[in-house]
């Protein structure tokens, strides 16, 4: 499967949409914490047994992507989309099936392990495909595509919640909703497979600068720098700290309030979802375009810096007001997503566009860290504190101070990137072989 070259006049702003099919779907996992209760209830689960599909479905979005990136690269975006299609929409019909006969693992399987691979094969995707048709403008175009993977469960999440009060909320409830979530992804999906393309030549854009000038870095070479690793670092500590907060969402926000005069209903609290993922969403356009005018380092010092204090200030009067904590888990959450959108652009400023989706790729292997560590962390806590007798805010505070310790972290790791070392930079001949050999002659 070649990938399709965009025939004279095609528009390039035809590319972001195709994109968002892909993220849109895919973007559901945000969504998780809607099935948890019901799963805990249905199956006899824990919290920390409940998060481990999501979990699992993230180790092998990073894992997907650092090995499969060189692929994807070089099979081309169509085909790296049917792979995400076909994996995504098999991993939800699996766990039906292990929803429908009771048995847990399957849904580990299904949704954590299968549909995790089309996560991180899906995500990469429309990566270089984008920054090669938006040179101008990497990281507006890289925002717009990966904005739909966080406002993906600004759709599932009341589709979610409202499958499950249709169908019920037991097993077989749980079943039919992940069904109906396979077939319906499958054909969503399939739409960008159909519109994608990719650039005739190197200069898109009338005038505009080309995808593969200045610095150009190959991921083999990238993953031996300090600049890679500082940016692993960085990655890592900012999903941490909210992944674990966006995986717990839904019962934390009914936990911190439960002891007041004005309960969170199960209702509310899918709703409460659904805005982080509009946060999400929103921070990944936002600031990921805001980024391209202040520059890379400096918008992570505001997620890194400003992320931290609106966990303080969670941790210490959240549960005084709903207002305040609201605003603060938005705030997070749209750092959260801005983070991951500016973060190709970050890579491709450093390291060049020759290979910035198997980089890119390479580094997702931190969110894959950070999936496993943030729920962790938030799970198991919240798990002991429950088990000494404590209840409402207090369920969290440790872990809300751990991930201001993170974001300090991420933030030293940041002040310390750097230009890549001319060393480490390759020819603008080999750069040209390899470009012509990977274009093929004629359009698809």
């Amino acid at each position: 499967m070649s990938p399709p070259i965009a025939p004279p006049g095609w528009s390039r702003w035809l590319v972001p949409p195709a994109a968002l099919s892909v993220h849109l779907s895919i973007g559901q996992a945000y969504a998780w914490s809607v099935f948890k209760p019901p799963l805990e209830s249905a199956l006899g689960l824990s919290g920390t047994q409940s998060a481990l599909p999501f979990q699992l479905a993230i180790v092998m979005l990073g894992l997907s992507a650092a090995f499969g990136g060189t692929l994807v690269e070089r099979r081309g975006p169509r085909w790296a989309m049917t792979v995400a299609l076909v994996c995504f929409s098999s991993g939800f019909l699996i766990s039906a099936l292990g929803a429908a006969a009771e048995q847990y693992w399957l849904i580990v399987l299904g949704y954590g392990f299968v549909g995790g691979i089309g996560l991180g094969i899906g995500y990469i995707s429309p990566v270089s495909t984008l920054i090669k048709w938006f040179p101008d403008r990497p990281g507006m175009a890289t925002g717009i595509a990966i904005m739909g993977f966080g406002g993906g469960a600004l759709i599932a999440s009341p589709w979610s919640a409202q499958m499950l009060e249709s169908f019920g909320s037991d097993s077989s409830g749980i079943a039919l909703a992940f069904l109906v979530h396979g077939i319906s992804y499958a054909v969503f999906m399939t739409l960008g497979v159909l519109l994608v393309r990719v650039p005739r030549g190197e200069g898109p854009v009338a005038g505009g600068p080309s995808a593969v000038e200045g610095v150009q870095v190959s991921a083999r070479s990238a993953v031996r720098t300090p600049q890679f690793w500082c940016l692993w670092v960085v990655l890592c500590m900012n999903v941490t700290a909210g992944i674990g907060i966006l995986e717990k969402a839904a019962p934390m926000i009914k936990d911190f309030f439960a002891d007041t005069s004005t309960p969170v209903s199960a209702s509310a609290a899918a709703g409460f979802v659904a805005l982080l993922s509009a946060a999400n969403m929103a921070g990944r356009i936002g600031w990921s375009s805001t980024s391209d005018l202040i520059g890379r380092k400096n918008v992570y010092r505001v997620y890194l810096g400003v992320g931290a204090l609106m966990y303080a200030l969670i941790a210490l009067v959240g549960d005084s007001s709903k207002p305040l904590f609201v605003l603060c888990a938005l705030v997070i959450l749209s750092f959260y997503g801005g983070g991951f959108a500016t973060i190709p652009a970050y890579l491709k400023d450093l390291f060049g566009a020759y290979q910035v989706g198997a980089i890119h790729g390479r580094l997702l292997t931190a969110w894959s860290t950070a999936g496993v560590l943030g729920p962790l962390i938030v799970n198991w806590i919240a798990d002991r504190q429950e088990e000494a007798g404590r209840h409402g805010s207090s369920l969290y505070t440790l872990s809300l101070f751990i991930m201001i310790g993170l974001l300090a972290v991420g933030f030293v790791a940041n002040e310390l990137v750097r230009p890549v070392h001319a060393r480490h930079h390759i020819s603008a001949q080999k750069e040209a072989a390899d470009v012509a050999r990977q274009q093929p002659e004629s359009a698809a």
